[in-house]
């Protein structure tokens, strides 16, 4: 018998880092996502196969499943590493502990006499940014009937919002009230979404170094955080692309102005004719591009080939 889960990647609109702190925050799931397919077997072990977009095996490992009463998960023999550009020992350490977690807050899970073959499939290059973490810790809260959440903040850290998205097929809000995590749904489907564009900047950014380098100021959140939560307020009824251009340059001041950092347009982009958003842990991965016809053009020209329609990249 074979039983399959899927959750959805994430894009974070307004709200990177301040969401941490309880900022209204407005977040999209993308079409591109994670799927985890569970097959029991014989044999006390759970064999484990990570496929890339291209269906390419990228990590493999099994687990030895008969040492589970004292709740830890074993690594058997080591399996030959399928992609010397990672750190195998890093990636099984990192599973292994997401499983560890899942059977502390489950004690029943993984209990049954038989063993495990676990395919976790991308749709989505492991680059670019968009979940491949949260996606997989939903799937494995959804295949050991856990909470999403609590395994994320056990596992991780991280506000939670890609949890959220993970979890629901339209744009959110998400905010953080009391450590808890609020999530709505909202209809946001700007007119001018076809002036929109997801544009990857060609490098992988670690979100835990953002999220302790953010840390690491003294903010002012008081005032901050009703300027975020008035500028994710009013995109939500934006329906004029110049309106929500200025709202884009008002957002990216304050985050630029916490982080003592240029923004993503006057660092690499000061000529261009429209407006340009980070989003997430700001120094790579996707930004939001508001411009026109000729916008894939110019970022082609400068070298960025990774160029998604609003309407191709947003559920």
């Amino acid at each position: 018998m074979m039983t399959s889960f899927y959750s959805n990647g994430k894009l974070l609109i307004t709200g990177e880092y301040v969401v941490l702190d309880g900022a209204l925050s407005l977040a999209v799931p993308t079409v591109y996502g994670q799927s985890l397919s569970v097959k029991s077997v014989q044999g006390r072990h759970l064999n484990w196969k990570s496929l890339d977009e291209k269906g390419k095996v990228w990590f493999q490992e099994t687990y030895d499943l008969s040492s589970t009463g004292n709740n830890t998960l074993q690594v058997t023999t080591p399996t030959d590493n399928p992609n010397p550009s990672i750190n195998k020992a890093e990636v099984s350490n990192t599973l292994r502990s997401i499983l560890n977690e899942a059977k502390k807050l489950n004690p029943s899970f993984l209990k049954e006499e038989d063993g495990y073959e676990v395919t976790s499939s991308l749709n989505f290059p492991r680059e670019w940014g968009l979940g491949s973490s949260s996606t997989l810790i939903n799937n494995i809260a959804q295949w050991a009937k856990v909470d999403a959440y609590t395994l994320l903040w056990n596992s991780f850290s991280g506000s939670g919002y890609d949890i959220a998205c993970a979890q629901n097929n339209s744009p959110i809000t998400y905010q953080l009230k009391d450590k808890q995590p609020t999530v709505k749904t909202v209809p946001f489907d700007p007119s001018f979404r076809n002036e929109l564009y997801f544009i990857y900047l060609n490098e992988k950014q670690n979100s835990r170094e953002g999220i302790a380098a953010y840390r690491s100021k003294e903010l002012d959140l008081y005032t901050i955080l009703p300027k975020i939560n008035s500028i994710t307020q009013r995109i939500l009824t934006c329906t004029k692309r110049q309106q929500f251009e200025k709202l884009i340059h008002k957002h990216e001041a304050i985050i630029s102005e916490i982080l003592d950092t240029p923004t993503v347009k006057e660092q690499f982009f000061p000529d261009f004719k429209g407006a340009i958003k980070s989003l997430g842990a700001w120094g790579g991965d996707f930004i939001l591009v508001a411009g026109n016809k000729n916008t894939a053009d110019y970022f082609r020209d400068k070298g960025y080939h990774t160029i998604i329609p609003y309407t191709k990249m947003v559920r």
